[in-house]
């Protein structure tokens, strides 16, 4: 029986890569809905603009969070 791949390494490197997939999302969410609320009423854009900024700040330290959890557990 041939083995087509193996598998070696740390396993909180996939951990890490699906814990990236969260702020990813999100931080499509967020653009998504800034866009639609711009177009939808454009004389918001900075303050609209600004409140994105805010949550993708937040979204990416989950990110932050994820990729400097294996560091700190055994």
């Amino acid at each position: 029986m041939d083995i087509l791949a193996e598998v070696s390494g740390s396993l909180s490197t996939v951990g890490y890569g699906l814990a990236a997939i969260g702020p990813g999302i999100g931080v499509g969410i967020v653009i998504g809905k800034t866009i639609e609320g711009t177009a939808r009423q454009p004389e918001l854009a900075g303050q609209l603009r600004g409140n994105m900024f805010l949550g993708i700040a937040l979204i990416e330290a989950l990110a932050l969070i994820g990729i400097a959890t294996p560091f700190f557990l055994p």
